[in-house]
């Protein structure tokens, strides 16, 4: 037993079952971002089911032979009628290249007459349905070519994958319903094929085109539910693929926004200038307005360059007490005023006219300033 054991460890070939697993899905739990989206889609990847295409354009393809079809009929009847009639013209002695070229080409454009409405709905369809299940975006990238599909890790990864095992089902499933439905018409038709006996032939042309046509429009309905459920799958399978880490969006919002860290410190970095510049200024002031402790607003006015006193510097706590030492070292005199040091820090901008709610009390403090220097 024990030799048995040591025999089979030494020829057994280790496997790396990681090489067939998700790479990064265990902690891709976030939900793509818009500009993932965006990326992903001028890449050409989109949510689509050939087999929804297919089954629409199928559908179409029988829906318009059946009401075209008398269209189709006469015209064919009616080019069988002109050949027969002048067969004796292309089998004569004197038939030559000139004739047979004027004959190919009257055949082939009256093959393109006859099939032209087939042909107009499978390019319309095929454009609409297209166009209806991943949006209107023209792209070269899939043609591109990539080379990481020639690793064959990654081939093996898509040949033995869930992926390829709701295909395998899909094709089952898709198989057994039209081999179902198209086995049931034809034993029911095979009980009434008898009568084409007692039929004449363009009798009987129609019987067999109206069951043929019948049929294609069933198996195109059993294939349209399938391919119904092949798009809810592609969807859902491309949003799981798309999804993201937590990481991956921190990354993207640095990337978009800038890190929060640089824009910190650039903020701070402005800050300073801001109140440098505001600091220099503030030998200029008429008056500093406090609250006292927490806030104080320097203004100043000129008539000749504003209609109304200016905020030239303001700042609360830390800042404030900078701002009136600032003051009695420059000599600007200080004025205690509660409610209206608390409005002009709350609700004016830095270097900006008061506003006109405010002219009368800031009136009355630069009067007061006024009268104590002229005293």
């Amino acid at each position: 037993m024990m030799w048995d054991e040591e025999l089979s460890s030494r020829y057994l070939i280790p496997i790396r079952l990681q090489f067939f697993a998700d790479e990064g899905g265990a902690d891709k739990t976030e939900e793509a971002t818009p500009k993932k989206l965006q990326d992903a889609r001028k890449e050409g990847q989109v949510a689509r089911s050939q087999e929804l295409s297919t089954a629409v354009m199928l559908l179409a393809f029988f829906l318009v032979v059946k009401v075209f079809v008398g269209f189709i009929g006469n015209r064919f009847l009616g080019s069988f009628k002109e050949i027969y009639q002048v067969i004796d013209v292309y089998t004569a002695d004197e038939f030559g290249s000139g004739m047979a070229g004027a004959f190919m080409r009257d055949s082939l454009a009256e093959i393109l007459i006859i099939c032209l409405p087939v042909f107009i709905s499978a390019v319309l369809v095929a454009f609409v349905v297209t166009v209806a299940q991943v949006k209107w975006q023209v792209t070269t990238k899939p043609l591109q070519p990539k080379f990481n599909k020639f690793n064959p890790i990654n081939g093996f990864k898509r040949i033995i994958s869930k992926d390829k095992l709701f295909e395998l089902i899909k094709d089952v499933v898709k198989i057994a319903l039209i081999f179902y439905v198209a086995y049931s018409d034809l034993k029911e038709g095979a009980e009434t094929i008898g009568i084409l006996y007692d039929l004449s032939l363009p009798q009987a042309i129609v019987y067999v085109g109206d069951f043929v046509i019948g049929l294609g429009i069933k198996l195109s309905a059993i294939y349209l539910i399938v391919g119904f459920a092949d798009y809810i799958y592609q969807k859902l399978k491309f949003k799981k693929d798309l999804m993201m880490s937590k990481q991956e969006v921190k990354d993207e919002y640095k990337q978009q926004e800038g890190d929060p860290q640089v824009k910190g410190k650039i903020k701070s970095k402005m800050r300073e200038v801001s109140q440098r510049r505001m600091m220099q200024k503030l030998p200029e002031a008429d008056v500093v307005i406090t609250n006292p402790t927490h806030f104080a607003c320097a203004i100043k006015y000129d008539k000749e360059v504003s209609e109304a006193p200016v905020l030239i510097a303001k700042g609360a706590d830390y800042l404030a007490q900078k701002i009136k030492d600032a003051a009695k070292e420059h000599n600007v005199p200080i004025v205690e005023n509660k409610p209206l040091a608390r409005m002009l820090y709350y609700n004016v901008d830095l270097d900006s006219e008061i506003p006109r709610e405010l002219y009368q009390m800031t009136a009355e403090v630069l009067a007061y300033v006024y009268k104590l220097k002229n005293s």
